[in-house]
């Protein structure tokens, strides 16, 4: 299965172990509770999507790779104790608390979080000292003297073999203690979370011609040739903050990323062609509506790969304000509610002024504790981080106007709050007029052709364009997602572009 299969199976197990009866005991109780073990190549998000997990339960994450493991990090140091055994005193050993599992309790006091998950990674490649201790922690969840707490879930990850030289294969005692999850390379599923983090557009545009190239494991003479969805994810990263920064982002540097030759000189190829499509197409004067005859011309006569090329730059320029739209809606509802809560908390927390200082302190609270405990994802900390600038906001003007009447304080969160919706529809407007050039560009140069297709498909599977769309509407996307057959011509574009390959 694909990688969001396996995050659908593992949360489904996770809602079913955190299950409780009426006393508020664990239905399945710790030690009946098999780990799930992913087994899939490196590099495909298996970390990525226990973090989801945890901050979509709402849980804690504590994350191990055991290879870095030795038998007395991960079952403790032995110390000597005396004991009294039928009225003799006897020297015994003792150990102190794992490592692993003190890590676990660490993360429990340091957050108040009484559930969690504990993934082990690489966890077929412990040491051979380690071995025989793990089918008892698998089965029983102690490490040496100390027990996993109740609530904390085992979630385990390691490599096939061809993979990795280290791997140990389990015998068939310690496989029927797991949940085993075989997990593939799929590039349609890493595509979708490339537009939720906005991976550069020319990997995106690049992979989508050539599919082929978004995952390789080779053996050559040479060693190793591999490129995985981690490295291209990474690539892109680094290619936003080169070009932020002015600096060349050349084929040196993209070799440190994608570990194939031939592949990270194609992409190089591209990426110098895609900076120079950039540059000759005037994306922003498309934008703006004002795109000029020669530049409708070009891409009129321009060949597939480079009209694939455009329609790349487009849409990732034209997410740019979809995506803000979208993520300050998000942070104006979470804010709504802060809101509501001040004004019913405000009598009891000494006036609105001291109810707006407490849930800023309650929102820097929790957002630290979820980022320490890895439950909350890279948006929602986006979402957290602008709620509390907004509150914070609120609270500098009520101090410095020294508003201290709840009435009057109100009024002002409330005049604060409409002037931010009222931006907020500003920029929903210019983002929404964008799309429409965007499209008006697409008509002029393309008429109804499988472009249209491939912009209307790019922007129904991306997060923010759909959820734009979706609560603005766009009549232009609506009328072309009607029109196109587009189911039928779907299967007859993807052969087109497979052609490239």
């Amino acid at each position: 299965m694909n990688i969001k299969e396996a995050k659908e199976q593992i949360k489904n197990a996770m809602t079913a172990y955190f299950s409780k009866d009426e006393y508020g005991c664990y239905l399945i109780p710790l030690h009946k509770q098999r780990p799930v073990c992913m087994i899939g190549p490196p590099g495909i998000g298996k970390t990525a999507v226990m973090e989801q997990i945890a901050s979509e339960l709402g849980v804690g994450l504590v994350s191990y790779s055991m290879t870095h493991h030795t038998r007395q990090s991960a079952l403790g140091l032995p110390f000597i104790v005396e004991r009294n055994f039928d009225g003799r005193a006897y020297q015994v050993s003792e150990y102190t608390m794992s490592e692993i599992i003190g890590s676990v309790y660490g993360l429990m006091r340091e957050t108040d979080l009484r559930e969690g998950i504990l993934f082990l990674d690489e966890i077929n490649c412990v040491s051979e000292t380690l071995s025989p201790c793990m089918l008892q922690f698998l089965q029983y969840k102690y490490f040496g003297q100390h027990r996993l707490p109740d609530g904390w879930i085992v979630v385990t990850a390691g490599n096939p073999p061809e993979y990795n030289k280290s791997v140990r294969d389990f015998d068939i005692v310690t496989w029927d203690r797991l949940k085993r999850i075989d997990v593939e390379p799929d590039y349609g599923v890493w595509r979708e979370y490339a537009g939720i983090n906005g991976v550069h557009a020319a990997v995106t545009t690049y992979l989508a011609a050539r599919k082929k190239d978004f995952y390789r494991v080779e053996t050559t003479a040479d060693g190793k040739s591999f490129v995985t969805a981690r490295g291209w994810d990474d690539l892109g990263q680094m290619i936003t903050l080169y070009e932020r920064n002015g600096l060349p982002a050349d084929e040196k540097l993209i070799g440190q990323y994608l570990q194939n030759r031939r592949i990270a000189k194609d992409f190089a190829i591209y990426y110098d062609l895609f900076s120079k499509y950039k540059s000759d197409y005037q994306v922003d004067n498309i934008l703006a509506g004002k795109a000029g005859e020669n530049i409708v011309f070009r891409a009129r006569m321009a060949k597939f790969d480079e009209r694939l090329a455009l329609l790349g730059l487009l849409f990732d320029a034209v997410t740019v304000n979809l995506r803000a739209a979208v993520e300050t809606e998000e942070a104006l509802t979470a804010l709504l509610a802060v809101i509501k809560a001040i004004r019913g908390d405000a009598e009891k927390d000494g006036g609105v002024t001291a109810a707006a200082e407490s849930k800023l302190e309650q929102r820097r609270t929790a957002l630290a504790l979820g980022i320490k405990a890895s439950s909350l994802t890279a948006a929602r900390q986006r979402t957290e981080r602008r709620v509390i600038g907004m509150l914070t906001d609120i609270r500098s003007a009520l101090l410095k106007e020294k508003i201290t009447d709840n009435a009057a304080a109100l009024t002002a969160i409330k005049t604060a709050f409409d002037e931010a919706v009222a931006q907020l529809r500003i920029l929903a407007a210019a983002a929404g007029r964008q799309l429409d050039n965007v499209f008006i560009f697409c008509e002029q140069a393309f008429g109804t052709g499988e472009e249209i297709l491939l912009l209307v498909t790019e922007l129904t599977a991306n997060y923010y364009s759909a959820k734009f769309i979706g609560h603005y509407g766009n009549e232009k996307y609506f009328a072309h997602n009607r029109d196109l057959q587009f189911y039928e011509r779907q299967k007859d574009i993807a052969a087109r572009v497979d052609a490239l390959l």
